[in-house]
């Protein structure tokens, strides 16, 4: 299969991918940052878990190598191929009041589709879309973006990051409900609000082999991928 979507700035998308597939987001413009949240389509309560995932890989950002856990322990998706090196993992997503304090309070009645959306709002339409609710939100990943911690202890967004053309892959380990936000970083410093579109495209991914980069990054991400593969072969 091949399947593409762009996804303009402020825009949102959610669907189910199946197993086995290579899902490549490129970003069109300079500064991208786009939301994603995964969750388990055959039990949703089963999602994706930010503590999980860090702390097993001991690590606060995301690159190839890396896996994104299951609050189950198992592996989700893996990152196969990544250009930049750094996916944020731990600021958030924008509010309608960060949003509106930001860029200036815009209504969809005055502007219609130009209006400025948030990551709350947008995750919210797809989560009630699939049968889930604001009791369903959890910690997102941020695609494109770079965010770190200071020996203060502040955060900090790094401007520049991400160049047009920046691409991100991930496979899938099991099916998933992809929720996607292409709304701006909350830590962004910038006060335009970003109009940056973002492809996506879904083709077979290959099988995963025992020299894996994913599978083989730490012992943890090891367990997690043979908890997925035990799950898989008592569900058929």
């Amino acid at each position: 299969m091949n399947w593409t979507k762009t996804i303009p700035a402020g825009g949102k998308w959610s669907g189910v991918i199946s197993k086995g597939k290579q899902v490549r987001f490129t970003a069109l413009e300079e500064g991208a940052n786009l939301s994603l949240l995964l969750y388990n389509p055959n039990d949703t309560s089963e999602r994706y878990n930010m503590p999980d995932t860090l702390k097993a890989q001991h690590t606060s950002h995301l690159t190839t190598g890396h896996v994104l856990m299951s609050d189950n322990g198992r592996v989700m998706a893996s990152i196969v191929d990544d250009t930049l090196g750094w996916h944020d993992s731990i600021s958030g997503y924008t509010t309608r009041e960060l949003t509106d304090d930001k860029y200036g309070k815009t209504t969809y009645q005055k502007l219609r589709n130009e209006w400025y959306r948030s990551g709350q709002e947008n995750f919210l339409v797809e989560l009630v879309r699939n049968g889930l609710g604001k009791r369903d939100f959890v910690p997102n990943v941020n695609l494109f973006s770079k965010v770190f911690c200071d020996e203060a202890g502040d955060m900090n967004y790094v401007l520049g990051h991400c160049p047009k053309g920046a691409t991100v892959t991930l496979r899938t380990e099991m099916d998933l409900l992809v929720l996607l936000s292409n709304t701006p970083n909350p830590l962004d410093p910038r006060t335009t609000y970003p109009s940056v579109p973002v492809t996506i495209e879904v083709v077979e991914a290959d099988e995963v082999t025992e020299d894996d980069v994913c599978l083989n990054f730490r012992p943890e991400n090891r367990r997690a991928f043979e908890n997925t593969w035990e799950y898989e072969t008592l569900m058929k």
